[in-house]
């Protein structure tokens, strides 16, 4: 049997081919997460936050070898993002960005495996943002969601028009947190050809 792979059991969500604006409505997900702020770019805290997360993610991938529910592809690299001020995003003010980095766990990883893999990742690993992951449990339903392709730093008119025009135009207004799903390795994928979806949970403006 194949390895689990979210990419391929949830098509919907992580392998859109849609490069304009659509509603889906997202189902209960769970995840390993670990907090931060500052520029993803420059800051040490944010680099080190994504080598915790990874860390204990092929830790429960090769725990997960030993369950009912088998081995699993260790998922794309998400992240959450928002900030006090929302002008922090348009002027490019980084340093004051807050994010909560992700990883998608399939159903059958437990809180109480991604707690001992955690101890089992910080023992080996010797890396202390390790101890800051934590289980997060996310249903974010109906959204607006598309595939933007190109360097990070050209998502700006696709949210401009999602902000000012998309979901007024569908009677929408924004619900939850800045939601961005990395499908590429920027080390290896030249910027143009970056692929990455980007959502925006919704609610009815006569909600």
């Amino acid at each position: 049997m194949a390895p689990y792979d979210v990419k391929r059991e949830r098509k919907e969500f992580y392998a859109p081919k849609n490069t304009a604006w659509a509603i889906v409505d997202v189902p209960e997900h769970q995840y390993i997460a670990i907090d931060g702020t500052g520029n993803p770019n420059t800051a040490l805290a944010y680099t080190r936050a994504v080598e915790a997360l990874y860390a204990v993610a092929y830790t429960l991938k090769f725990a997960g070898k030993r369950t009912a529910g088998g081995d699993f592809v260790v998922a794309p690299l998400e992240g959450l993002w928002w900030a006090d001020r929302p002008e922090a995003f348009t002027s490019g003010a980084k340093d004051t960005w807050n994010w909560t980095m992700l990883i998608n766990m399939p159903p059958w990883i437990t809180e109480e495996m991604i707690g001992d893999a955690t101890q089992a990742a910080l023992s080996k690993k010797k890396l202390p943002a390790v101890s800051q992951v934590r289980h997060l449990t996310l249903h974010e339903g109906p959204s607006a969601q598309v595939l933007h392709i190109g360097s990070y730093d050209d998502e700006a008119p696709l949210l401009h028009e999602l902000h000012h025009t998309y979901l007024a135009a569908n009677g929408l207004r924004p619900s939850g947190l800045h939601h961005e799903i990395y499908l590429s390795d920027p080390r290896r994928t030249a910027p143009e050809k970056l692929k990455t979806i980007l959502r925006q949970p919704a609610e009815r403006l006569d909600g």
